[in-house]
């Protein structure tokens, strides 16, 4: 891991950083919706979020490169989401699907950050974003991505 991907949180403690970071991936999720729902700018989106919030306790460089990141792969996100899972990623109520490639981004490109953290977050925002039982479809989504993308870390836990 670069120190630039982790200079902003070098001062906080773990617990600290959980809670700026559970932030980041809100309002990162509400940019993927806006992206997803307007087809707008990724920068310009990404601008507003700065402009409209306070950004003071969140992780602002972690938000970014979430934002940017699902915007700039998600044809790399989607077959890997699309393959597990019964129906196209279209289909998929849109707050979801922003959960859905959020977590799946945090899965291929932050290997600093456990998979089961990335998982537990996804599903706590779907509770608290989505339908009452949508949380069961999204982690039984990430749950199969996380076994694909992270089956090395996922094998040393059970060993």
């Amino acid at each position: 891991m670069s120190d630039s991907k982790n200079s902003s949180s070098n001062k906080l403690s773990a617990k600290g950083l959980a809670k700026v970071r559970g932030k980041s991936r809100r309002f990162a999720m509400q940019a993927v919706y806006q992206w997803q729902m307007t087809g707008d700018n990724i920068t310009d989106i990404k601008q507003q979020f700065f402009d409209e919030n306070n950004f003071s306790l969140i992780d602002s460089e972690y938000f970014s490169e979430l934002v940017s990141g699902v915007a700039s792969s998600v044809s790399e996100l989607d077959p890997l989401l699309e393959k597990n899972m019964s129906r196209n990623i279209e289909a998929v109520d849109p707050v979801e699907r922003a959960i859905l490639r959020l977590a799946t981004y945090e899965f291929v490109n932050r290997f600093d950050v456990p998979y089961r953290v990335v998982l537990n977050e996804a599903v706590n925002i779907t509770k608290e974003y989505c339908a009452e039982k949508s949380h069961t479809f999204v982690n039984a989504v990430l749950d199969k991505v996380a076994k694909e993308i992270r089956h090395i870390e996922i094998q040393s836990k059970k060993s």
